[in-house]
């Protein structure tokens, strides 16, 4: 049985043109490998997210924007645009280079949205950028006595039933489900050893193995067996799990390569205007 190793408390931050959110750091964390940072945006207050995130360079990572509550519009170099708009979300892998713009939907009062950072594994950070819109419909919604699960990337054997998710191209054979679990509700998943193995909570709390996790905490788990997770109130949460790529890791804001030098390039790529 996976057992809970550590319990983070994100960090209150700001990023983009002033945008208030709360930010899992993991870039140093093995037992998150290959996931980096996971930053959540929750306000009723225009005030706190409506400057959004103007253009911005990204090279060697991929993200994944999920929106709860609100909507986000997204532009990028490559001519893509598209809305993230409540229960969607969008992929986006930077490879070689992207520089986009993310910004709230004004027709919104309030937002509730995660966005993840994925490490590309060493052999695909230069490849080619992709993007991917996935609106509610085409997301896998599963009901079970016990809770509801939102099944947004990998595979997930939920009940008697195998599902997987929409975004299949995601590195490290990430997978990604939201799932609400039920007062009194259990939830139990064989997650392959060789993946690493993340619980964000961010309403409620659950517990796994007597291990209390309450919002807006996360959990990071041992390396081997299956995930049982409970909740004695109700709980809503994040649970991911991809293969970790155990190599160096070196970053300078939106930039995650394997060394100084690689960082130095990508600086001096974005600065001469050929990043993209």
């Amino acid at each position: 049985m996976r057992t809970i190793q550590t319990v983070l408390n994100p960090q209150d931050a700001m990023d983009g043109a002033g945008v208030k959110i709360k930010r899992h750091s993991l870039t140093r964390l093995g037992l998150a490998d290959p996931f980096l940072m996971l930053d959540e945006i929750r306000s009723d207050d225009p005030d706190d997210f409506i400057a959004g995130f103007p253009p911005h360079p990204h090279r060697g990572i991929e993200t994944l924007t999920y929106m709860r509550i609100g909507g986000i519009r997204h532009e990028d170099h490559m001519g893509n645009t598209g809305e993230v708009l409540s229960g969607g979300a969008q992929w986006m892998r930077a490879g070689r280079g992207v520089i986009h713009g993310e910004m709230p939907l004004k027709e919104h009062d309030k937002m509730h949205g995660f966005q993840l950072w994925i490490n590309l594994n060493s052999k695909n950070k230069m490849i080619e950028p992709d993007y991917r819109d996935v609106p509610k419909e085409e997301v896998i919604h599963v009901e079970r006595s016990d809770y509801l699960a939102h099944v947004l990337a990998g595979d997930w054997q939920l009940g008697d039933k195998m599902v997987s998710g929409p975004l299949s191209k995601l590195d490290a054979n990430s997978a990604i489900l939201d799932l609400e679990l039920n007062a009194g509700g259990t939830f139990t998943h064989a997650i392959p050893d060789a993946h690493h193995l993340v619980v964000m909570v961010y309403e409620g709390e659950l517990e796994s193995q007597g291990v209390p996790v309450e919002r807006p905490q996360m959990a990071l788990f041992s390396q081997s067996g299956e995930l049982s997770l409970s909740s004695k109130k109700g709980a809503k949460a994040l649970v991911l799990h991809g293969v970790p790529h155990k190599e160096p890791i070196a970053n300078y804001g939106p930039f995650v390569m394997n060394t100084a030098e690689e960082i130095e390039q990508a600086i001096r790529d974005y600065q001469n205007g050929v990043l993209a």
